[in-house]
């Protein structure tokens, strides 16, 4: 079966009528016109639509229908098939996106985690080491005291983790002599605290009683700098506390 196209029944209409017109010329006596053979060519290479049966004709209308109609379908499953392709595409870069976020979340709730459990070690231990300190009421009173036996009692008395910054600032106030007194402003001490009386927050015996004078360093350190370590950094960059 001839496929027609819609040019074709055009053509094959236009030569129909002209090979009448020819035919009609002839026989009243006229020559064909000059372009009557190219109409009559391109009859010869066109089949009529009328020379087509009438079941088929309806054939070749549906069957060019039908093409139009998969041409379309193909066209729209094409679109549809690029559309759900990008929207696959957008979805995985929002889970992708969703999932490195949530990897950065845990790694920072981690961190947070890891630094209140290093802080809470360190609050521990402090308050273990403050609570095996010995408080100054403890130590029998003696006559006298060297600076061995000044440093032991200071180092029950003082935190571990603050007694070389407590002991730097002794050594540098009064190399450990509880006795030391500064001719120039009356500073007393231990600590070289000024006035030498105002120890006497710590006990009645401070000018004899180093382990008085430690309590009332330590007390004098943790309200002012935080502790001895605190005033130790003040010291150094000022050279008194």
């Amino acid at each position: 079966m001839s496929r027609i196209s819609v040019r074709g029944f055009a053509v094959a209409s236009a030569t129909a009528v002209t090979t009448v017109g020819a035919v009609v010329g002839v026989a009243a006596g006229g020559a064909p016109a000059a372009d009557d053979n190219n109409f009559e060519a391109a009859a010869a290479d066109t089949t009529l639509l009328a020379d087509i049966p009438a079941g088929q004709q309806a054939q070749v209308q549906t069957a060019s229908l039908t093409q139009q109609a998969d041409a379309q379908a193909s066209a729209a499953d094409a679109a549809a098939k690029k559309s759900a392709e990008e929207s696959a595409r957008i979805q995985a870069a929002k889970d992708a996106k969703s999932k490195k976020q949530a990897a950065e979340d845990r790694v920072e709730a981690e961190r947070k985690a890891a630094e209140r459990a290093e802080k809470a070690k360190k609050e521990a231990a402090e308050r273990a080491s403050r609570s095996s300190t010995r408080d100054a009421s403890s130590f029998s009173a003696q006559g006298s005291y060297s600076v061995a036996d000044v440093k032991a009692m200071a180092r029950q008395m003082v935190p571990a983790d603050q007694f070389q910054c407590f002991s730097n600032i002794v050594n540098h106030e009064s190399t450990w002599n509880y006795r030391a007194v500064n001719k120039t402003s009356g500073a007393y001490g231990l600590m070289q605290a000024l006035p030498g009386h105002k120890m006497s927050s710590a006990g009645a015996d401070w000018q004899t009683n180093p382990a008085t004078q430690i309590k009332w360093g330590l007390s004098y350190m943790e309200n002012r700098y935080g502790g001895p370590c605190g005033a130790w950094s003040f010291w150094q960059a000022n050279n008194w506390y």
